[in-house]
């Protein structure tokens, strides 16, 4: 990874291996909040010339550490600082929207020495997609810097009216601050003194304020915090398997940085550096990944969604009574129309993914009150499936690209070659999606089961026979004799889009198939058509459409096949769960930080190790839910909220003897569990505590 990213809440840095931001980089780098770039440029020179990198590390999601030196300064034969004798650390963090940062500097000459270390600064107030080179369109313009004691201030009037400024702070006397944005600071150091510079980095949006600044102890002592609430109210796993305990460690501290509270509790944003913002799937998907690690992130989720439910007919905006957003941007160009993400609904899954949220999360946690708090939202997401989902009432849900700036394809797989015919041939819209029609029901079947409990029996049976229409009519339409799997879609003629993919695992979880098409379809997605030794690929090895090295024709997502996993696990495929898995954590010893990407390509194993994706965010929420879906999954971890219940049915991999899970979250309590390996494949269930209410039905 040759970027370095810090994020806290609704704030992240974005730089280079050196903590620079250069102007005009490749990868947009800069300071972002709001969608808008607070600083585009940040650069460190000593006596005029660029430090060397020794070191930098990303492997703390929220401090940085980077370690530069000088470079051998020579004037006119004339020693000015010899190579190496500075050493300058570089530690950054954020904390309630504001960026600290220290750079220490100590000297190694043996004697004293003298130098300059300069900061260059600036402030283009771009709108993320104008960065990204995915839109232009009408902007503001910079209405000046002021120069004040120990700081600067950079100011820009949007286009929607709205005032944006960058305020840098600095804590040592300079000795020389231009208006062009470059401020130098004189050091003078004995052998082995050191001196510190602190930078304070504030960006704001409307009027500036006189915002009071922690000091950086402070600040850094509230953020460790944070940090430590969260690791109480999270799942302690332990486990002998050592590249498991690395990626559920790795994937925990990575769903913190990507956790942002927009008023109605913590939620996922998507992932970094450009996905900082809630979407409906990703979260949605993220949530439930987490649900046995900490289920109040689901409830932040439904209620974060729930605010921007639909409410009137937008074909701008893709939007109707009921849907649940896809995507929402807060810069300059959403708050001025001429993007439609103000919030964008082109996503044709998220709202039966909210409604499988929130049943899973009272399933979890027993929560009724909050399922009578949705009471509304759940009535309303229920009409969409039925009167704007199915758009031409034939029991399927599917989806047509309304707006002239919105996505085309519009389930997970929204690249614009993602759904493509056996010859060849990319299917039209209005498509019916496999996965879709799989949430769908499985989520009618939820809400019903909830219902019930509550008193709504009349509702609850309604419920339940649409959903078993669906389920018929679902194996008449998908279901391919010949090749003895379920097409991804249906076409808009209602022809079947005959592919191999991943999509139709997504439907195992919702229990709509019957077992001998269950089988066959675990069969196939763990075949070597599909499975390439470190994950499920996306689409089958052979196929018209298939390309290892694509973004979602036969690459590998650890989120696709965690929601596979899910499945296989309350199917009872077990064995085939633990091959999958067995699979990503093999891949995972390849990437940095043993962090499973958001995708890799989906090359055979015989390569000897995975292939990257060109370009992959890092890191990323589902991603980093993965792993958490492989403890439930290894474990088969299910909880029933009405019945009281939570089933465990445990198989561990090979060469994993142990599993500890504690403090998970469940009813009105606590479980903790010890799974230890026997002999014969048999394996010894110890309940450490059960203060949950349920019942552990061991199996």
């Amino acid at each position: 990874m040759d970027y370095r990213v810090i994020k806290e809440d609704d704030l992240f840095l974005l730089t280079d291996e050196k903590g620079d931001i250069p102007v005009d980089h490749m990868y947009g780098l800069g300071l972002y909040t709001k969608d808008t770039r607070f600083l585009s440029k940040l650069k460190l020179f000593i006596n005029g010339e660029e430090p060397i990198l020794l070191a930098s590390e990303a492997e703390e999601n929220y401090l940085a550490k980077i370690m530069l030196t000088n470079p051998h300064i020579e004037k006119d034969g004339e020693l000015i600082l010899w190579r190496e004798s500075v050493e300058i650390e570089r530690t950054r963090f954020i904390s309630k929207g504001i960026l600290y940062e220290t750079i220490r500097l100590k000297n190694y000459f043996p004697k004293s020495i003298e130098f300059d270390l300069s900061v260059e600064l600036d402030v283009d107030f771009k709108d993320m997609f104008i960065v990204r080179g995915f839109q232009t369109g009408k902007v503001g313009k910079r209405i000046g810097q002021k120069v004040e004691d120990h700081s600067m201030t950079f100011s820009y009037m949007g286009a929607d009216d709205i005032e944006r400024h960058t305020k840098v702070s600095w804590d040592k006397t300079a000795k020389e601050v231009d208006q062009v944005g470059r401020v130098t600071f004189h050091f003078n150091l004995e052998h082995e003194q050191e001196e510190t510079l602190q930078l304070i980095i504030l960006p704001e949006v409307g009027s500036p304020s006189n915002t009071q600044f922690l000091t950086k102890e402070e600040a850094l002592l509230q953020l460790k915090d944070s940090y430590r609430k969260w690791e109480e109210a999270t799942t302690k796993v332990e486990t002998d398997y050592v590249p498991l305990q690395k990626l559920i460690d790795r994937g925990i501290g990575d769903l913190r940085v990507l956790l942002t509270d927009l008023g109605y509790g913590l939620f996922p944003v998507a992932g970094l550096p450009w996905f900082g913002v809630p979407f409906g799937r990703d979260s949605l998907i993220a949530a439930l990944q987490m649900l046995s690690f900490n289920p109040e992130i689901a409830k932040g989720t439904l209620r974060t969604l729930a605010q921007y439910q639909g409410a009137k007919l937008d074909p701008w905006r893709d939007e109707q009574p009921g849907k649940i957003m896809h995507e929402i941007r807060f810069g300059e160009l959403a708050n001025t129309n001429q993007i439609p993400f103000t919030p964008y609904y082109g996503t044709i899954d998220a709202t039966p993914l909210f409604l499988i949220l929130l049943t899973e999360y009272v399933n979890w946690t027993g929560d009724f009150e909050f399922v009578e708090e949705m009471q509304k939202v759940i009535e309303n997401a229920l009409i969409w499936i039925d009167e704007y989902g199915d758009r031409d009432g034939d029991l399927f849900v599917e989806y047509h690209q309304e707006s002239s700036k919105g996505i085309a394809n519009q389930g997970w797989k929204d690249s614009g070659d993602s759904i493509v015919h056996r010859d060849g041939e990319y299917a039209k819209t209005p498509i019916a999606l496999a996965e879709v029609q799989g949430y769908v029901y499985q989520a009618k079947m939820g809400i019903a089961n909830l219902y019930e409990s509550t008193g709504k029996v009349d509702i609850a049976a309604t419920l339940r026979e649409q959903a078993h229409q669906l389920k018929t009519k679902f194996d008449q339409e998908f279901w391919m004799e010949d090749v003895g799997f379920y097409a991804i879609a249906l076409d808009e003629n209602k022809k079947q889009v005959g592919t191999i993919t991943s999509n139709p695992g997504h439907v195992l979880q919702a229990g709509m198939m019957d077992e001998d098409r269950s089988k066959a379809v675990v069969d196939t997605l763990v075949s070597e058509k599909m499975f390439s030794g470190y994950g499920i690929r996306t689409m089958g090895e052979g196929e018209a459409g298939y390309n290892p090295i694509s973004y979602h024709d036969g690459s590998v997502w650890p989120h696709d096949n965690s929601m596979i996993l899910l499945g296989m696990s309350k199917t009872g495929y077990q064995e085939q769960a633990n091959k999958v898995i067995d699979g990503l954590i093999s891949a995972s010893n390849y990437f940095e930080y043993e962090r499973l990407p958001e995708l890799f390509c989906g090359y055979s194993d015989s390569l000897g190790k995975p292939v990257k994706y060109p370009v992959a965010c890092s890191p990323q929420a589902w991603a980093a839910g993965t792993p958490l879906v492989f403890v439930q999954t290894l474990l088969g971890l299910f909880p029933d909220g009405i019945k009281k219940e939570i089933t465990i049915s445990p198989k561990l991999l090979s060469g994993m003897n142990t599993l500890t899970a504690k403090n998970i979250r469940v009813g009105g309590g606590i479980l903790s569990l010890q799974v230890t390996r026997r002999q014969d494949e048999e394996y010894e269930i110890v309940i450490l505590e059960n203060s949950s209410g349920y019942q552990a039905v061991c199996k």
